[in-house]
């Protein structure tokens, strides 16, 4: 069964496979203790901090282990706004980054610090010079992703770097979708990084700090990786996440000139085959291996069922396949669709042929979707009377998406040029989506208004 969700774990590396095992029969015991199998185990933590740091740039005694990704950016956060209390209370971070990040400056602002969410363009892309608009006297800390997880953009890490160090605020890099492809561009003050990302144990995050950043580990003191990652290192696991780390940093050129090949004929084919879709993120700047693209006027649980009766394994941003019913804030910020949307990110080794068959079978399941949710066939349906309405309400109310959205687009041809339709809905993804359609179908969304229950979103007739 084709496995194409990497950005979310990528597959067990063979070495890290076997590190694993080799690590469990070595590295047991306590790295701490000056006895004959704590000091084997203390050389083995140490051989893996050095292979990390050297994949991630930094000096060895820079780099710590963490018990996860979304623990080493907590880390990260927290460190760097707390050694830097005295210059203020200020975080800026772009509106892409990780939900880890997110959390984490909500936290800070609960806690009364303040946050800038600096903007990015439909590509997924921060500007430079925005986020360094971004940048006060106060500001503590800046956070920057070195590429998407949802979109594959990759950011200007370099460019904001630079600025960042100009302002004297120090910049924070989530790199957990990109090291294992290459090392990060310089400008980063802070690194973080997540090991099933590439290929190795979950269970294990990097958090690498400059010497010279102002850092002060929040919580009660370890005695334990410098105090920055609290409790007993898991050694195997450590062992085979920097093994695997070195292994597919060494593949990673050859691998990522072929998974590019692949992807580039999925965002080409996708685009020829499935009417209505948008594929998203920067077609050149962005990851060798991840691809996302949503579907107007479908379900994209349902999508993601149906490719899995398939034997395809997929991930997704819709808002209908998460608990929280939200559209994707990565999607949302970009302005984009976010129904049907579908992010296939390629693990190493992928065969061309899954591809091929992936690109044959995904036209007709979301065919068959959009007929079993009654979407219209044509980008206009013909009017029902012989006299237009001159303007028409549709109750979406209680609705989940996409459905708000194929009752506009069934309707949209029953009024004159020039005349509206207004869609009561309560769900969130309306809106995005609708604004989304009716640039998609060169319709004008004239805005969102108020209602007795949820939102009225009120769209003209151009044509």
């Amino acid at each position: 069964m084709p496995y194409f969700d990497a950005a979310s774990a990528a597959p067990l590396h063979p070495v890290a496979r076997q590190a694993l095992l080799a690590a469990l029969d070595e590295g047991w015991a306590d790295p701490a203790r000056l006895y004959r199998e704590g000091r084997r185990a203390r050389l083995l933590l140490d051989a893996a901090r050095e292979a990390a740091a050297e994949a991630v740039g930094c000096r060895p005694d820079e780099l710590v282990f963490t018990s996860s990704g979304t623990a080493a950016v907590h880390a990260g956060i927290a460190g760097a706004l707390s050694g830097r209390r005295r210059v203020g209370r200020h975080l800026a971070h772009s509106a892409v980054e990780h939900s880890s990040v997110l959390h984490a400056a909500a936290a800070h602002e609960a806690d009364g610090g303040s946050v800038t969410e600096v903007r990015v363009d439909r590509s997924g892309a921060v500007d430079p010079a925005v986020y360094g608009d971004a940048l006060r006297a106060d500001t503590a800390l800046a956070c920057l992703q070195s590429a998407n997880h949802e979109v594959g953009t990759e950011q200007p890490v370099a460019e904001v770097g630079a600025l960042c160090a100009e302002a004297g605020v120090p910049l924070l890099v989530d790199a957990a979708q990109s090291l294992g492809w290459g090392p990060v561009p310089a400008g980063w003050s802070l690194l973080t990084a997540s090991a099933h990302k590439w290929g190795g144990p979950a269970g294990v995050g990097l958090l690498a700090v400059r010497k010279g950043v102002r850092f002060a580990p929040r919580g009660p003191a370890g005695e334990r990786e410098s105090g920055r990652a609290p409790g007993f290192e898991n050694l195997p696991a450590i062992v085979a996440a920097a093994a695997s780390l070195r292994a597919v940093r060494a593949e990673a050129a050859a691998e990522a000139a072929r998974l590019r090949a692949l992807v580039d004929r999925v965002r080409s084919v996708v685009a020829e085959r499935v009417p209505d879709v948008e594929v998203v993120g920067d077609p050149e700047r962005r990851l060798p291996h991840l691809v996302t693209f949503s579907c107007l006027y479908v379900d994209g649980e349902t999508l993601l069922h149906e490719l899995d009766r398939k034997e395809f394994s997929v991930s997704s941003g819709s808002s209908c396949t998460s608990s929280t019913l939200t559209p994707s804030h990565v999607l949302r910020a970009m302005g984009r669709l976010s129904e049907g949307n579908i992010r296939v990110s390629l693990p190493p080794g992928t065969a061309g042929a899954d591809v091929d068959r992936f690109l044959d079978v995904l036209p007709g399941v979301v065919a068959e979707v959009r007929e079993r949710l009654g979407a219209p066939a044509a980008p206009l349906s013909p009017p029902r009377s012989p006299a237009p309405a001159a303007s028409l309400v549709v109750d979406a109310l209680g609705r989940r998406c996409p459905i708000p959205v194929i009752e506009l687009a069934k309707v949209i041809g029953e009024v004159p040029v020039g005349a509206t339709v207004t869609v009561l809905a309560d769900d969130e993804a309306a809106r995005l989506d609708i604004p989304a359609w009716c640039e998609m179908r060169g319709q004008e969304y004239v805005g969102e208004e108020p209602a007795d229950r949820g939102s009225a979103y009120v769209v003209r007739r151009l044509g």
